[in-house]
């Protein structure tokens, strides 16, 4: 832990005493840029050195044993308009002051800076700042200072008063915040759209809100995913969450879609929904199984290892839970708010081939 809180240090001032300089007939432009010289160092000439390409610099100034201190920078002398010397230490006054400390402001308010990294037991695993934070809110919520008040800690907004001292958690925490704040609303997007495109395929605005039931169904299987790899739910594993909300509701859309066509064939509701379970099943699990292979060569990944197990185990929890959620759900909402759908002209069999209807005798014939 560290902080840019400053200390003290010391800052020595000089001054030209212009009685003496005048006295000794010596320009107080001539101490000053002597001075400068002894101490930052001046400029007087190049030096072509044939290894070098460009010219160096000559720089005169005092040795750096020399210039350390005060002691020698007193001994330097300035001739006279006599023709004398006199000792830089008999024209100049040192005055030891404390320098002056920077002042950090962050949106027009006076900050301290504390920065520091997880440490302690398991901090090599401590992918995310937020773990961290959290301990040390917990400490803080103790802490009273001399006035007797409690620090208040913000975690998304700045301080607004500045008569008491308060906590702002920034950097790495800002980040994590704004990263899972953008993502949330991304994700809120993309499910609208996908609501707007089943309702445009679909033509009901209930079947989508039974095709997009599995998608919470997903941290059924993430969450004990973390918890079982010992992995923390970070930003990569809040992508691998979005991206099952496509999957599951492509798997949804097989099942509902195939009971549909079922009862355009003139199949009852329930053997509908039982036929779409036994025909459905093999493509939806044969899909969720290449995703979790190609999800399992990234697992040890140390940067996409969220994303991996949000698709391992996500989608191997939400594709079981999706075959039998699916169907119970579109039986039970679908026979209570509408009729069965209504036989069409080319009914659909089973096998998903058109059915024709048999033609009926045009006459009879007697032998």
């Amino acid at each position: 832990v560290d902080d840019y809180v400053e200390a003290d240090q010391v800052k020595y001032v000089f001054a030209v005493d212009r009685a003496k300089a005048a006295l000794a007939g010596i320009p107080s432009e001539e101490i000053v840029n002597t001075l400068r010289m002894a101490l930052e160092g001046t400029k007087v000439g190049l030096v072509h050195i044939p290894q070098e390409k460009s010219p160096v610099h000559i720089v005169l100034r005092l040795p750096l044993a020399e210039r350390t201190g005060l002691e020698h920078i007193g001994e330097i002398g300035l001739r006279t308009n006599t023709g004398g010397i006199v000792q830089l230490s008999e024209l100049l006054t040192i005055e030891q002051t404390v320098q002056d400390k920077a002042i950090y402001h962050k949106n027009q308010k006076p900050v301290v800076y504390v920065i520091a990294d997880v440490g302690g037991p398991g901090a090599e695993q401590a992918e995310s700042p937020v773990y961290g934070v959290l301990g040390v809110g917990k400490k803080l919520e103790d802490y009273r200072p001399l006035e007797g008040y409690k620090i208040e800690q913000y975690y998304a907004s700045q301080p607004w008063l500045e008569d008491k001292i308060a906590m702002k958690w920034d950097g790495e925490w800002q980040i994590t915040y704004e990263t899972f704040r953008d993502m949330g609303m991304a994700f809120a997007v993309a499910m609208l759209l996908i609501y707007l495109l089943i309702v445009g395929q679909f033509q009901s605005f209930l079947t989508p809100v039974i095709i997009m039931a599995p998608i919470p169904l997903t941290l059924i299987g993430i969450l004990p995913g973390h918890w079982l790899t010992g992995s923390y739910f970070t930003a990569t594993s809040m992508i691998g969450f979005i991206a099952l909300a496509g999957i599951i509701v492509r798997n949804s859309i097989l099942l509902v879609d195939f009971i549909q066509l079922q009862e355009r064939a003139g199949v009852g509701l329930f053997d509908a929904v039982i036929k779409a379970g036994a025909i459905r099943t093999r493509p939806i699990v044969l899909t969720a199984a290449a995703l979790m292979v190609g999800a399992f060569v990234i697992i040890l990944d140390p940067i996409f290892q969220g994303l991996a197990v949000s698709l391992l185990f996500g989608v191997g929890a939400s594709t079981l839970l999706t075959l039998i959620v699916i169907p119970v759900l579109y039986f039970h909402m679908s026979g209570r708010q509408r009729t069965p759908l209504e036989p069409s002209a080319e009914p659909v069999s089973g096998d998903g081939e058109t059915a024709r209807p048999a033609r009926e005798p045009i006459g009879t014939v007697t032998a």
